[in-house]
């Protein structure tokens, strides 16, 4: 026998954080099939249910050290099909479909842009899974791709579901925008917060202020008075956070610390 040999690399795979993984990227299939469906309040919920198993399927490997490399890789392709072909399609379907009504060329333009939506977003996880390790994750740089994917889905059931009497037909320069500029802050090198804790190392890596605790059930209890509306503007404020913390510590100067 030969003592010198390295042993055999297994060939199996953790299942608890892959199975969060396939239920989120089902999400996403499913919200494409809903879509095609014309059932769009459906399909912008389970986006968001795909966000929820992408949040916990991380958390679960953390937790039981059951992190690997293929964990990482399945993660980022299921993030793909959950947070950038989903809610390009959705969006498509919803609205941007309606644009070939102003002619043949605003046609090809509302489903380019909800193509450019879904390359931004593959660009954006490309980047991301390159610079793990690299950047503060404190913060993101580029809107992460759930967030986006949030906001467009937010914005489709506010208005999906009929309560506020606008239709996607006549939504669809307001969604034309939102997809460009959702699409676009995913690859601008524009800092988001990450919430994900102090950015040390160790036990107090993932720990937040107090502070941060006691907005927890104030956002419950807002969330559930009108659950799509809030989400779209907690997702719109999100996003707009970004490039104003940047232009105010651009007005403030180099003397401000980053």
């Amino acid at each position: 026998m030969d003592l010198d040999r390295p042993p055999p690399r297994s060939r199996g795979i953790y299942l608890l954080p892959n199975l969060f993984t396939t239920c989120g990227l089902f999400a996403g299939f499913y919200a494409i099939i809903a879509a095609a469906n014309s059932q769009f309040t459906a399909a912008a919920i389970a986006v968001f249910v795909a966000g929820l198993a992408d949040g916990i399927d991380g958390r679960v490997a953390r937790l039981t050290g059951t992190s690997s490399a293929f964990g990482v890789q399945y993660d980022s392709l299921a993030d793909l099909v959950s947070f950038g072909l989903a809610p390009a399609l959705v969006m498509y379907h919803w609205s941007l479909s309606a644009l070939k009504f102003d002619g043949s060329v605003m046609g090809r333009v509302g489903w380019a842009v909800a193509f450019l939506y879904a390359a931004c977003a593959a660009l954006r996880l490309a980047r991301f899974n390159t610079q793990v390790g690299v950047v503060d994750k404190r913060w993101f740089v580029g809107l992460a791709s759930p967030a986006a994917a949030g906001l467009m889905m937010a914005f489709v059931w506010a208005f999906a579901d009929g309560g506020l009497g606008w239709s996607g037909e006549e939504l669809r320069y307001v969604a034309l925008g939102v997809t460009l500029c959702a699409g676009l802050l995913m690859v601008s090198q524009i800092r988001y917060w990450s919430f994900k804790g102090s950015g040390e190392g160790g036990a107090r890596a993932d720990r937040v202020p107090f502070a941060v605790l006691l907005v927890v059930p104030v956002a419950i209890a807002v969330l559930v008075i009108d659950l799509p509306r809030v989400l779209l503007a907690v997702g719109l404020l999100y996003a707009l956070s970004g490039p104003v913390t940047g232009l105010w510590l651009r007005w403030r100067g180099p003397s401000t610390p980053a």
